[in-house]
């Protein structure tokens, strides 16, 4: 991997935090003219302190448009990786090192290359949820939100690999009728949700609608009566006349959902086994205390080499434009 970052600073038992620290975050926020973006799936603390709350999409757009001088990026790797391509001159601040992304990690980016070369004369349409290195081998980026309207932008005849995430790219070929080569990466957390497990939540939940992540697995996605984004699941779920929803994505977002519909219910989808594997385990190394440090102490930074930045920076771009 050519992402490289200061030494990481972490904390331990020793480490005096402040009684308050949302009010320390917000005065080292006004210090550090920082902002901070943070992922749907965080802590709900983190959600809480964050200066925009969003999925890929809406946080590629807010650090593409940001005039900070530092960008605090409570998400994953890759997401903080899209941040400091959009900004070489910021510093982008990651509070965990090691929340990476199993999605991410499915798709080396030697094998890709090989991969690529295979199939020759193809457009690559890439999920942002990838490395830089990835990126940077990429035409098109795309997000959950706007996959489909991106392949159907693309000409009829112009053959297409889509990486890495196979659920998704199974349902922009559903959705377009286009026959896309896909490089068979996923989400440890969307393929892990139990069909069977969803049937008994809807017969004792009759009056519950299932909404699904287009990450899920094909037998899930059958289940759902709506299949979006994280924000669109969101947006949904606030919308619709319904009281109860089974949410198969990963349940961080139900904390918004309970913040902007309050009278409704909203239930996880449950994992196969009797385990928290419904919940990123990347996401959640994310602790407000991480984040503070982070801004504190000016680490981990997240820095990429140029000449992959500036390749990176390409497809991501189109993917803006194309939005």
């Amino acid at each position: 991997m050519f992402t490289t970052a200061l030494p990481q600073q972490r904390s331990n038992p020793s480490t005096a935090f402040p009684q308050d620290l949302f009010a320390a975050i917000q005065a080292l926020k006004q210090e550090l003219n920082a902002i901070i973006l943070a992922h749907y799936y965080q802590d709900p603390d983190i959600q809480d302190v964050a200066d925009y709350l969003g999925d890929s999409l809406g946080l590629s757009q807010q650090a593409a448009q940001t005039d900070a001088d530092v960008i605090v990026f409570a998400g994953v790797h890759f997401m903080a990786e899209t941040a400091k391509i959009l900004n070489p001159n910021k510093l982008v601040l990651l509070p965990d090192l090691d929340a990476g992304c199993s999605l991410a990690d499915s798709c080396p980016p030697q094998a890709f290359a090989e991969f690529k070369a295979a199939h020759p004369n193809h457009l690559v349409v890439s999920y942002i949820n990838c490395t830089a290195e990835i990126k940077a081998m990429s035409d098109i980026i795309c997000t959950s939100s706007n996959a489909v309207k991106i392949v159907r932008q693309i000409p009829e005849d112009q053959p297409i690999i889509f990486a890495p995430d196979r659920n998704l790219g199974r349902y922009v070929m559903e959705q377009t009728g286009r026959d896309l080569v896909l490089w068979q990466g996923s989400c440890m957390v969307h393929e892990t949700f139990s069909e069977k497990k969803i049937v008994q939540l809807q017969m004792a939940h009759p009056d519950a609608e299932v909404i699904a992540h287009p990450e899920c697995e094909p037998a899930v996605l059958r289940r759902a009566q709506y299949i979006g984004s994280t924000t669109a699941l969101l947006k949904y779920a606030e919308q619709s006349d319904r009281q109860a929803f089974i949410v198969a994505t990963e349940p961080g977002i139900i904390h918004q959902m309970e913040k902007q519909a309050p009278h409704k219910r909203f239930i996880p989808a449950p994992p196969m086994n009797n385990c928290a594997c419904n919940e990123c385990p990347h996401m959640r190394l994310n602790t407000l205390e991480k984040l503070y440090l982070a801004m504190k102490q000016r680490s981990p930074e997240i820095t990429l080499p140029e000449d992959v930045r500036v390749r990176a920076l390409r497809p991501i771009q189109r993917m803006l434009e194309m939005s």
